[in-house]
């Protein structure tokens, strides 16, 4: 390509990313437009031109499609060895207290991603690495069966799609999440879902019995309904009028569903909540909620970059309005205020968010997921025991 990596030596845990520095081109199809050593790692990268870069308007030496395709980054697919499914937490802002992501990375590359920090603790870069390098369990639904099986496990709510997207592009070949699905569908447990991505249609033949039985909720994360700016933004997820028609036969298969409006980008995307939120009611979304963008540790980095190459007259306006709605900074952890944000901006935001879903009739019923009719997963012996 004519773009040298110079590694130098760096303390880790410092900053180890000058946006200045780099002369990459964005890579084709993905959403940082940089590759960052992570936050652990001890040496610290920038991009060189050494004269031989072809830059995609130049055609004089190289074919425009062969230039395109040098771009492109492919997806390296890799196996998670963990030996445990079910992820535990105990936070006050979600409304489950265990999760399961089938996979580690997410292809869908949205530039705001809150999960991206999470592959520094893999060694690799939360930039590119997290959109085209994804771990997978391939005996992912052999897991959950065991640990279903568990002596002691008190059945609740699993929560999918709450770090990366269960049904990101990879879903189509290798069927995890679907292999998951099936165990739950066959022990009665209950399941919700959040996802950017219209596959989860794939799946309605065991959602829809599953809704049937009160245990399938699906929520729709629809962050723009701009087209352009969900490409540069989430540039491998469904687009938006496919998730509102995911909503639409999602209800009519007869299973609950709903929108998540997140990010809130202030500057950004948050003049459309109520447009997303009329658009979802019209498609048939029974829930509704929001969350407000928050850009952990490598994720302002990532974040900013694009936001200064794709939205350079807006980006001093954004990273300002977010500050002023997380006490000065680009973060905020703290339970109850890292999901909505506050001061003054924060606080408007949610009074629109209230007043168009009381309008739209959104969240009247509380979804009541069964979760007394789980039965356990059997294992070979079982009724040897018995006799």
């Amino acid at each position: 390509m004519g773009i040298q990596s110079v590694i130098t030596g760096q303390a880790a845990g410092q900053s180890n990313f000058d946006f200045s520095e780099t002369v990459a081109p964005r890579a084709r199809g993905r959403g940082a437009t940089s590759n960052p050593a992570s936050r652990y790692s001890t040496e610290r990268r920038s991009f060189v031109d050494d004269g031989w870069y072809q830059a995609p308007w130049r055609t004089d030496d190289t074919d425009e499609a062969l230039q395109a395709d040098e771009r492109r980054v492919k997806t390296e697919l890799l196996v998670d060895s963990s030996r445990t499914i079910i992820a535990r937490n105990k936070s006050p802002d979600v409304p489950f207290d265990r999760s399961i992501n089938p996979y580690k990375g997410c292809e869908h590359g949205c530039t705001y991603c809150f999960a991206r920090p999470t592959h520094a603790f893999l060694d690799m870069s939360p930039g590119l690495d997290f959109e085209t390098r994804i771990f997978h369990k391939p005996n992912a639904a052999a897991l959950l069966a065991d640990e279903l099986h568990k002596p002691g496990y008190h059945c609740d709510v699993i929560a999918m799609g709450t770090n990366t997207d269960p049904y990101q592009p990879v879903e189509r070949d290798t069927g995890i999440t679907r292999a998951i699905l099936e165990v739950l569908r066959d022990h009665n447990h209950p399941v919700s879902i959040v996802t950017k991505s219209d596959l989860v249609l794939r799946d309605l033949d065991i959602l829809g019995p599953m809704a049937a039985r009160g245990q399938a909720k699906v929520m729709l994360s629809i962050t723009t309904l701009d087209r352009d700016l969900a490409r540069s933004m989430e540039p491998r997820a469904a687009t938006p009028a496919k998730r509102l028609k995911a909503i639409r036969h999602l209800t009519d298969a007869g299973v609950p569903s709903g929108v998540l409006a997140a990010p809130m980008i202030p500057g950004l995307n948050d003049t459309e909540l109520e447009d997303i939120l009329e658009a979802s009611a019209k498609a048939g979304a029974i829930y509704a909620n929001y969350i407000m963008l928050r850009l952990p540790l490598e994720v302002k980095e990532i974040f900013f970059d694009w936001l200064q190459k794709t939205y350079p007259n807006r980006a001093r306006k954004v990273m300002n309005l977010l500050r002023q709605s997380r006490n000065g900074r680009l973060n905020d952890s703290r339970f109850g205020s890292r999901m909505r944000g506050n001061g003054l901006f924060a606080e408007l935001l949610g009074r629109r968010f209230e007043r168009a879903a009381t309008r739209l009739d959104f969240n009247r019923h509380v979804w009541q997921p069964d979760i007394g009719a789980f039965n356990a997963p059997a294992r070979e012996g079982d009724q040897l025991r018995l006799l």
